[in-house]
């Protein structure tokens, strides 16, 4: 999840929160008024020296008690002031803020300690005359060569702003350095160096007389400053109070910053974007940084480590436990890390990366941005995340966190039992042993730290093991767990089966991981990035046929089904088939693995509902080959296309198993006897929801049905359809047609139909129904004309890209987008559909005086739902 929609998503959650919390809590009824700072201490805190002739150094801090570090910071009472060295005038900051306390209505909202909000790079200057320090913060994206013409331009036209302005009070007693009181940009008077109720979504702003300092430390590269900041949150009855704990660190960065690598597409690493300009271009060269940690061999190691030996790096990567995880887990979260040194190693590096318990608690603290911490929430929220404090000049990694939170282990749990508990007797009860757990931990803990490193998820990485590979003891213990790939989220081994014996079933550190730290990390003796390209280029090229090195990047919208989320194996249909076995082994056992003599069937119902989720992963799994292309970033000389549709008898293939185990919904994941005891139970934030399984039936089967024949699918079949030939690929006419016989088929027959076939056919024209006239709201639906229309064609925009894209505000994404769908109104998808309901209209007039009342009722509902969208009344 992207840092807005997570912080977006928070705030949704606030209230809902807030009411399950204190649901007997009545508020008076008032009109909601937008919050603004508390003014009061603003006055009182303004700046007691202003209109004033600056003080002597000594008479300002006669009483002071000062730390020393990066900056001297004094302490007057509350007042607390910053010596800034001149020689620091002009220099790069990075101002970095992180969240250190929440209360629970954020923690349960998903925001907790150790998560970071939002960073800056800054620089002070000096303004002699007006006697003030400016602070201006800058993008340093953009670079040219000294001495071209250019530069010059390029200084003018990439200037920072200024975001703060301070008094100086003082000069230190040698004049080499100044001292400014720095209270309002910490205590929630100004928003200059963090504003976190707007970057968390609540829009709000902190009230000054409930806000204050708590502690500022000061070390030799970086000062950190810990504040409490207060809000008050309202939304129409509601009102709430809301005090979050901030740190803030200022950090000096390098004053030359590490050399980059430059990224390529085929290999998964986050970037960050620079911009060169330079007198001998013709146009600007925009390229995207690795993020990555400065990784580099001693000066006196440096000729041992070109010729192959490995050799320890001049810094190495450390990460230091977070005191509060419990003691039975640290271990295993410690072998998590270490498991990347063999990664490491393939770049020639022997203990590059270290985690650590903290020895000393009084003298820790995880904020401060010397320390990367695995963070332990104790939190409701079940998941984990990776981040990373880089520099934007280089993309060097300066610190990083993962973000552990409790109730992971309750995700960890439900994958387990549901794709592994039949093959493994540990992986079955309400609660493991510590030792598994600990084991699954493990696992977690590789996975976000590789995101530490710099990775991104690599989906694409379980369709490098064939699926029956997965059912054999020797190689999976051999390739170690179920893809070439911990960054995938390939999960735990659903294919095996009892009789295979396999035991290493959870996903480890493997091929692709061990290059792909190879490629951004191996040190290459060379001055400029640019000499780099070729090496890396040729790094590729050495394993671009073999799928353990394919990196497929994660999709918003499925179009390549080799690079899905929780799928195993280069087979989607295989592989969910055995899946499925596994599943029907599970089901008649949950209430024997979930229900404990005198327990209830709480647990047990949680449990029906997972195995029934991952039924329908499996069914996302195959639909997402109907219509599906194999995406490539061809190079030229490599002899890859970009876009290769999914062969069409794998398409046939994923649509037979949807007829079989969707269309037809299976009996035995409607087990009697355990529904007896339970329906399959979700948790809400209201408590617990019990799901019939007619409900269930009717909306999971209506989801995949309407994913199925979506206007984006049925689009890319027509863009292959149009390219290669209706007769060399599987159409969406051939689609639609084989779903109306399947669906249709009693019907034609003139057989009395079952609830759940008045179901399925119910379903389909419902989907037809809606996804038509969905496409078609623009010319079936009248509204006023939108004045944003109007306004967007006054703004007038100088636009000389190639690109489509207005050089103002462009938004770049780390997903590949295939526009398939603009003006889809007018393609043949609409048409299609609409032939569809009306061939579905002729089945049902022929047929609507056959079979018994349920039926012949059911039919005339129908023929008056299709008669009513397409206006034939």
């Amino acid at each position: 999840m992207n840092k807005t929609s997570f912080f977006l998503a928070v705030l949704a959650g606030l209230f809902t929160t807030q009411v399950n919390a204190q649901t007997t809590k009545k508020f008076p009824t008032k009109t909601t008024k937008k919050v603004v700072a508390d003014t009061l201490k603003k006055k009182n805190a303004a700046d007691t020296t202003k209109g004033k002739e600056l003080k002597s150094y000594a008479e300002l801090l006669k009483k002071a008690t000062t730390v020393n570090g990066l900056f001297k910071v004094h302490q007057v009472e509350t007042d607390y002031y910053f010596e800034i060295p001149l020689k620091y005038m002009g220099k790069d900051f990075l101002v970095v803020n992180k969240i250190s306390s929440v209360p629970l209505a954020l923690n349960e909202s998903g925001l907790n300690k150790g998560m970071n909000f939002d960073n800056k790079v800054i620089r002070f200057s000096q303004n002699k005359l007006a006697k003030t320090i400016w602070v201006k913060t800058i993008v340093p994206q953009v670079e040219s060569p000294e001495g071209d013409a250019i530069t010059r331009s390029v200084k003018d036209n990439f200037i920072g702003s200024v975001i703060e302005s301070f008094k100086i009070e003082a000069y230190s007693p040698d004049s080499s350095a100044v001292v400014v009181k720095m209270n309002r940009v910490f205590d929630g008077t100004d928003k200059s160096f963090n504003d976190v109720f707007t970057d968390i979504g609540l829009g709000t702003a902190p009230k000054s007389s409930l806000s204050a300092i708590e502690q500022i430390k000061s070390f030799p590269q970086n000062v950190v400053v810990r504040a409490l900041l207060s809000t008050r949150v309202s939304e129409g009855q509601s009102s709430i109070p809301i005090s979050v704990a901030v740190t803030t660190n200022v950090l000096l960065l390098p004053e030359k910053p590490m050399k980059p690598r430059y990224a390529d597409d085929r290999v998964g690493f986050f970037t960050t974007p620079r911009w060169y300009f330079s007198d001998t271009q013709h146009k600007m060269e925009k390229r995207e940084l690795l993020t990555r940690w400065r990784m580099e061999p001693k000066a006196e190691d440096r000729a041992r480590y070109l010729a192959g030996e490995l050799v320890e790096p001049e810094k190495p990567i450390i990460f230091y436990i977070d005191p509060s995880t419990p003691p039975q887990w640290r271990q295993q979260i410690i072998a998590g890390v270490v498991d990347w040194q063999k990664a490491f190693e393939a770049a020639g590096f022997k203990n590059a990366i270290q985690a650590r318990e903290v020895k000393d608690i009084a003298d820790y603290d995880g904020d401060d941005i010397r320390y990367s911490e695995i963070t332990y929430a104790a939190s409701p929220k079940s998941n984990a995340m990776g981040p990373a404090v880089i520099d934007p000049r280089s993309g060097e990694i300066l610190e990083s966190d993962v973000i552990w939170w409790h109730n992971v282990m309750t995700s960890l749990q439900s994958w387990m039992r549901v794709q592994t508990g039949v093959i493994d007797e540990g992986a079955r009860g309400n609660k493991f042993t510590d030792a598994r757990m600990a084991h699954a931990i493990r696992f977690v803990s590789s996975h976000e730290v590789g995101h530490t490193l710099g990775l991104k998820h690599n989906m694409g990485a379980s369709f490098s093991f064939p699926v029956d590979s997965l059912r054999s003891p020797s190689f999976t213990d051999r390739m170690g767990g179920t893809a070439s790939s911990i960054m995938d989220y390939a999960r735990f081994n659903y294919v095996a089966q009892p009789e295979d014996k396999v035991t290493s079933i959870t996903p480890k550190i493997g091929v692709y991981d061990k290059y792909a730290i190879a490629w951004g990390y191996r040190w290459l003796d060379t001055k400029d990035p640019h000499e780099e390209i070729p090496v890396l280029a040729k790094w590729i090229k050495d394993h671009e046929n073999d799928p353990l090195y394919f990196y497929g990047e994660q999709q918003s919208l499925v179009v390549d089904p080799r690079s899905q989320s929780e799928d195993l194996g280069d087979d989607a249909v295989k592989a969910s088939r055995y899946g499925l076995l596994n599943l029907k082994r599970l089901i008649p056992q949950i209430t024997t693995w979930a229900a404990n003599p005198g327990e209830d069937y709480y647990q047990a119902g949680k449990l029906y509902m997972a195995a029934i989720f991952q039924w329908l992963t499996y069914a996302e799994h195959v639909t997402a080959n109907i219509g599906g292309y194999y995406l490539e970033k061809p190079v030229a000389g490599d002899k890859k296309n970009a876009y290769t549709p999914v062969p069409k008898a794998m398409q046939i293939k994923a649509l037979d198993y949807l007829k079989q185990e969707v269309m037809e919904v299976p009996d035995w994941l409607f087990n009697k006897e355990l529904l007896m005891k339970t329906f399959p139970i979700k948790d809400s934030p209201v408590g617990p929801y019990e799901y019939g399984p007619y409900n269930v039936r009717r909306e999971f089967q209506y989801g995949i049905l309407y994913s199925l024949v979506s206007q984006e699918r049925l689009l890319r079949m027509m863009e292959m359809e149009v390219l290669l030939g209706k007769d060399s690929v599987y159409t969406a006419n051939e689609l639609l047609k084989e779903v109306r016989e399947t669906v249709f088929a009693k019907t034609q027959r003139g057989k009395t139909l079952s609830i759940t076939d008045r179901m399925l056919q119910q379903n389909y024209v419902d989907v037809l129904l809606v996804s038509t006239d969905k496409m078609l709201e623009k010319i079936t639906k009248t509204a006023l004309q939108d004045n944003k229309l109007k306004m967007q064609h006054q703004l007038q925009v100088c636009d000389f890209s190639n690109d489509g894209k207005s050089v103002v505000g462009a938004e770049e994404t780390s997903l590949r987008n295939i526009q398939v769908s603009s003006m889809s109104r007018t393609s043949d998808v609409a048409a299609a559909k609409r032939s569809e309901l009306l061939q579905i209209l002729t089945i049902l007039e022929k047929n609507k005086g056959r079979g018994d009342d349920a039926t012949k009722g059911h039919y005339m509902d129908l023929i008056l739902r299709i008669r009513q969208s397409l206006r034939m009344n």
